[in-house]
């Protein structure tokens, strides 16, 4: 590079003193600019590494930055879907309550019991809001249970899938009454004492007869899915799914008739 630098001085000034070297000069000139270039390469590339390690630096601040933006966004809009979902809820009640006519009482869900032999849940009501044993428990589409067992501020609700509980019915197509019981799986109830004869479809609708007095009559109870007839068995194997959403309930409805049903124990309709 000193060569270099001493050949272009050289020329500069045998050039100002004869203008024979112009050509020359130009071909050195093109020659020695690519030597200037290396030799300005570390001052260069120091300066570009160190902006590109920078703009990486500011990159990953604000990807950071974004991520926890991201997530709180995600929580907040966790929180308006919860709060969106519960709101239909509720509306889905209220146009319930209003369906429905009789006195009605808003409770929620606050527990489900952890007994593996039974299907009971524990509402935020209890005596202290009127509740009493044997009080029908309605979600916003159908029966949902009874009421066991009232403490002050809380009550135990029996659900009509548990394997103790028996429900007076009928078919709404036709009137014929029989008695639908709990099968112990949330989504089955089972119709045993109806002969092979009896007219019931599939698709036929469940609802209370009323018939004990501790449900209200008309209530939806389910929908028959299944009918067997057994040859040389006096009844049908025939099984309905509950109409109410009984693993998604959060709120319930407590039906108050004008006159309140004696108080019911545990297994029986």
């Amino acid at each position: 590079m000193a060569a270099a630098v001493l050949v272009s001085l050289l020329m500069m000034v045998v050039d100002q003193r004869e203008n024979h070297l112009e050509s020359l000069r130009s071909t050195l000139s093109v020659v020695v600019a690519p030597l200037q270039q290396i030799a300005s390469l570390p001052a260069s590339s120091g300066a570009w590494l160190s902006e590109t390690l920078s703009s990486r630096q500011r990159l990953q601040e604000e990807n950071q930055a974004l991520r926890k933006l991201n997530l709180k966004l995600k929580g907040q809009q966790q929180k308006l879907v919860a709060l969106e979902a519960e709101n239909m809820r509720l509306r889905d009640l209220l146009d319930s309550s209003l369906k429905i006519g009789d006195q009605i009482l808003i409770a929620e869900l606050i527990a489900i019991d952890l007994d593996p032999y039974k299907q009971q849940v524990v509402i935020n009501r209890g005596g202290n809001s009127g509740v009493f044993e044997g009080q029908a428990v309605l979600d916003a589409d159908a029966v949902l249970g009874q009421v066991v067992r009232v403490a002050p501020f809380s009550s135990t609700v029996l659900m009509i899938t548990d394997p103790s509980h028996a429900l007076p019915v009928e078919v709404n197509r036709n009137g014929l009454r029989t008695i639908a019981m709990g099968t112990g799986r949330i989504n089955e109830l089972e119709l045993p004492h109806l002969p092979n004869n009896s007219d019931i479809q599939v698709g036929d609708l469940l609802v209370t007869s009323g018939l004990g007095g501790r449900f209200p009559p008309g209530y939806p109870v389910a929908e028959i899915t299944q009918v067997v007839n057994k040859p040389g068995q006096p009844f049908a194997h025939i099984l309905a799914k509950p109409s109410a959403n009984l693993e998604r309930a959060h709120e319930v409805l407590l039906v108050r008739t004008l006159t309140a049903p004696p108080a019911v124990t545990e297994g029986t309709p």
